[in-house]
């Protein structure tokens, strides 16, 4: 019988592991399923490019996957049995279906936070996904000339967003809410160029601003003051998807799963997770962060450790180490921070066009290794019989990120 392969997701993380882990086992003794809510791939980085211009490509997945073995399935994961090795979805038609596996990769990723923020659900935009940044997009069409926008959050997506939304839609009234100081995660040389970019493109930016509740037309702070707002765009953090959190799988606080060095559950060892839904240590015992930057090297990491298992050869553990952090400021400015190792900020930056070419070359180069999956180096293992569940020897390396 064929070793059946569940692929939770095919978000950056889920989509890489499903067509490496194709292009590293043989068809006849693998059955892989990639189960996907959505038809198409969704470039998630560039959800504030879509928010605030023209519609993106249309990425279907059943092309990207063609001729690779990799089984699509249309449907919500609605469950998963962890101890039984089932999932549970609902297909397209509403119909519930169990489906069992032998291994589960879980990448179904994150999703908008609130931070139990009033008024966040009901009158605020997200970024965290094609549906929301849509949303937005309709709701930029209807303001007029001088209407206050207000991002909160001042993290990358948020600093993504609001200077995306300052150069594409100049007429508006841009602010930026931050917690804390502009830019604070880059080094002096970082922060300069980023006070600079928002000045030039006259975004209002508000530093030690807590956010409080959003309103229809307004955000109170905490303070006591309110910053008008006829589009209010969250990007305060995000949140697991809720599922692991409901099974037996050992998960952190926030809901992620516990993995080992090759994003194996440490509870359920036919399970790995990977993206947004694993809690991986990184260097200096800290947690990765969320983000494709740490993502897709833990989806390598998934899918060759399996490979490997299954056909009894020598388990890979590459620990993922950061260099840098891309952001774009626009479509012609950018702000490359360089990092050590566990992602603290170095001097070195690069900024300006050279930055926003860097960071074009960077989502690129992401969605086409997942669209040619078949390209991946490497060659097919069989599968030995038996083979899964015990752990090889680890050759460990480093993967840069």
């Amino acid at each position: 019988m064929q070793h059946r392969v569940i692929v939770l997701g095919a978000g950056y993380t889920g989509a890489t592991a499903a067509g490496r882990l194709a292009r590293r086992l043989r068809r006849e003794d693998v059955a892989i399923t990639l189960v996907n809510a959505e038809a198409d791939f969704v470039e998630r980085v560039r959800m504030h490019q879509l928010a605030a211009g023209p519609e993106l490509a249309p990425r279907p997945l059943a092309a990207m996957f063609t001729g690779t073995g990799v089984t699509l399935k249309l449907a919500r994961v609605t469950a998963v049995d962890a101890d039984r090795g089932t999932v549970t979805v609902t297909g397209e038609r509403g119909t519930a279906e169990e489906l069992p596996y032998d291994t589960l990769v879980y990448a179904l990723g994150s999703g908008g936070h609130d931070q139990g923020v009033p008024g966040v659900a009901e009158h605020a935009h997200d970024l965290a996904g094609r549906p929301g940044a849509l949303r937005l997009r309709a709701r930029l069409a209807e303001l007029a000339a001088g209407a206050p926008v207000v991002v909160v959050g001042g993290g990358l997506t948020g600093v993504e967003a609001a200077t995306e939304l300052a150069e594409a839609r100049p007429d508006l009234n841009v602010a930026l809410a931050v917690r804390g100081e502009l830019g604070e995660r880059f080094s002096a040389k970082g922060r300069r160029h980023l006070r600079a970019v928002c000045d030039r493109l006259g975004i209002t930016v508000h530093e030690h601003t807590a956010v409080t509740a959003v309103a229809a037309g307004h955000v109170a702070t905490a303070d006591g003051g309110t910053l008008p707002s006829a589009a209010t765009v969250w990007t305060a953090g995000f949140a697991v998807h809720p599922i692991a959190r409901a099974t037996t799988l050992e998960t952190g606080e926030n809901g992620q799963i516990v993995v080992d060095r090759s994003m194996r559950s440490v509870s359920h060892p036919r399970v790995y997770a990977v993206g947004d839904a694993a809690l991986a240590m990184g260097p200096g015992d800290k947690p990765l962060r969320m983000s494709c930057a740490s993502g897709i090297p833990g989806a390598w990491q998934a899918a060759d450790a399996i490979a490997a298992r299954l056909s009894g050869g020598k388990v890979p553990v590459t620990p993922v180490r950061y260099f840098q952090q891309c952001v774009s400021l626009g479509r012609r400015d950018g702000l490359i921070q360089f990092v050590t190792a566990d992602d603290r900020p170095v001097d070195r930056a690069l900024t300006g066009r050279l930055a926003a070419r860097y960071k074009e070359a960077i989502c690129k180069a992401a969605t086409w290794g997942v669209a040619h999956p078949l390209l991946v180096p490497g060659r097919a293992r069989r599968v030995v019989p038996g083979e899964g569940g015990a752990v090889g020897a680890e050759a460990v390396g480093t993967a840069a990120v």
